[in-house]
């Protein structure tokens, strides 16, 4: 056999090799895409960071299910031109809320940032499993993954949410229409997800009259990873804003509230409870809550356009209306338009 021969049959293994290396990497990426857990509750908001354009997100906002149930990043863009995303997760406790905001700042560069105080109020726990997998799935694999995992889940559960694809690689039974429109071609889509996910349903509420004064009822941890958040936006020079998002609220969570207060102006930061401004929103108790801690989508416009209107006086937030670069925000307007009209709007 001829020189020129071998060398024709090893070029020609060298190709075959690289074709069945690109076809297993093929087969994983589907496998992995397909398979992986999907919720708008938590996971959808964090993978779809990774779709946005690099530094055009203005603000952001943080917390629990008050954040994306509650703030409609489309009427923030249709009425004030700001660029926003909801960056939460179901039930999120302070120290997933602090690595969520370092991932964050890798990619974006927000203005402001706002963050809910709800979870540090209602749930007291060092360890919080009830919505664990929402706040987990979806992070890319880093070393701030892992460092947020090691304060959230007790090293007997980690196997529970750590590796990934070892949890949810036996989803076949499971699987939706939604788990095969989650590849790199559906970018537009993706792009144009900025986190909101209303609620439809109208249930009507007692509304409350919670007068509290006493301060308390933050914990150590929770206090804790306020402080770094807090630090962390100054070192970044992002304006910190703290709220809470508008709720049944009791008498516990306000005396939580009133620490909180407490803190923020020790730290020269703003907090508001928009609980204490009911009337101010024009919320209607009958008809703009999908439970007592959340709103429906028309309670989320009210208080949207009041947040909105707030958010206008910091003039470093530009009305990106038109700009190039900003088309996926116009998007998203369409994509809850059409979503309103499936429910009668």
């Amino acid at each position: 056999m001829t020189r020129k021969r071998v060398k024709k049959i090893f070029q020609y293994k060298n190709w075959v090799r690289a074709g069945f290396l690109l076809l297993f990497l093929v087969t994983i990426y589907l496998a992995a895409s397909i398979l992986s857990i999907k919720s708008y509750h938590g996971v959808n908001q964090k993978d779809g960071l990774y779709w946005q354009p690099e530094d055009s997100i203005d603000v952001v906002m943080m917390g629990t299910s008050h954040v994306h149930c509650n703030i409609n990043t489309a009427l923030l863009w249709e009425m004030y031109g700001i660029a926003a995303y909801d960056y939460s997760g179901a039930e999120q406790p302070l120290w997933m809320t602090y690595h969520y905001l370092k991932e964050f700042y890798k990619y974006q560069n927000p203005k402001v940032v706002i963050v809910d105080m709800y979870a540090p109020a209602r749930f007291k726990e060092d360890y919080q499993y009830d919505w664990m997998a929402e706040n987990v799935y979806g992070m890319r694999f880093s070393l701030n993954k892992l460092q947020m995992l090691s304060v959230s889940v007790e090293p007997e559960r980690l196997h529970e949410y750590f590796p990934s694809f070892a949890v949810y690689h036996s989803r076949y039974d499971d699987l939706e229409t939604d788990d095969f429109e989650n590849f790199f071609w559906d970018d537009k889509e993706k792009e144009a997800f900025k986190g909101y996910t209303p609620y439809w349903d109208v249930k009507p509420q007692e509304r409350p009259g919670v007068s509290e004064d006493k301060s308390g009822g933050l914990t150590e941890k929770s206090e804790k990873y306020l402080r770094k958040i807090i630090a962390l936006t100054k070192e970044k020079g992002s304006d910190l804003v703290l709220i809470v998002a508008p709720y049944i609220m009791t008498a516990e969570d306000k005396q939580t509230y009133n620490e909180i207060m407490e803190i923020a102006a020790e730290e020269g930061i703003i907090f508001i409870n928009y609980n204490e401004y009911y009337n101010e929103i024009g919320l209607d108790f009958e008809q703009d809550f999908h439970d007592e801690s959340h709103l429906n989508y028309w309670g989320s416009c009210k208080f949207t356009d009041y947040l909105g209107n707030f958010l206008t006086y910091n003039d470093r937030i530009p009305d990106c209306r038109g700009r190039k670069g900003y088309e996926s925000w116009d998007d998203n307007v369409r994509m809850i338009y059409e979503e309103l009209k499936k429910h009668g709007g």
